[in-house]
C-alpha cells in the first residue's frame, strides 16, 4: 500500500468525489477534493500531489486545460494522472498525456486497485 502519498481528485460530481475519495483513502493516499476547474489550477500552483484523479468536463476551467498545464510544468514530471470520463471521445483527444484513461461508470475497487499499482510500479503502461 502506499505511504504518504498525496492524491488530488478533480471532479464536480459530488457523488463521485466521495467514492474516488474512499479508495483512495483505502489505499493509503491522503486525498484533497475539488469540484471546478479555476480551483484546480491555483491549488496546483501551490501543490504538487503524487496522482490526479481528473474529470474532463469541470465548470470554468475544463479537465483538458488542466491536463495541458501539469504536462506542461515540471513540476509535475512524476505526477500520475488518471482521468475519469464519460466522454471516450474527448478522452481519446488527450490520452497520451495521461497516464491511465478510465471511462465512468468506475467502481471503488476498481479505482482503489488501480491507484495502489499505479504508484507502485515504475512502468507508465499498466
Amino acid at each position: 500500500m502506499a505511504k504518504n502519498q498525496l492524491a488530488l481528485i478533480i471532479e464536480d460530481d459530488l457523488d463521485l468525489i466521495n467514492i474516488f475519495s474512499s479508495a483512495l483513502d483505502e489505499a493509503g493516499y491522503l486525498t484533497e477534493n475539488i469540484n471546478e476547474g479555476k480551483s484546480a489550477i491555483e491549488r496546483l500552483n501551490n501543490w504538487n500531489p503524487d496522482i490526479i484523479i481528473l474529470d474532463l468536463h469541470l465548470p470554468h476551467v475544463s479537465g483538458v486545460d488542466i491536463l495541458r498545464h501539469i504536462r506542461e510544468n515540471d513540476q509535475f514530471a512524476n505526477t500520475r494522472v488518471i482521468i475519469v470520463t464519460a466522454d471516450p471521445q474527448l478522452a481519446n483527444t488527450v490520452s497520451d498525456l495521461a497516464d491511465l484513461v478510465l471511462i465512468k461508470p468506475v467502481s471503488f475497487t476498481q479505482l482503489r486497485d488501480l491507484a495502489i499499482r499505479m504508484l507502485a510500479s515504475d512502468a507508465k503502461d499498466l
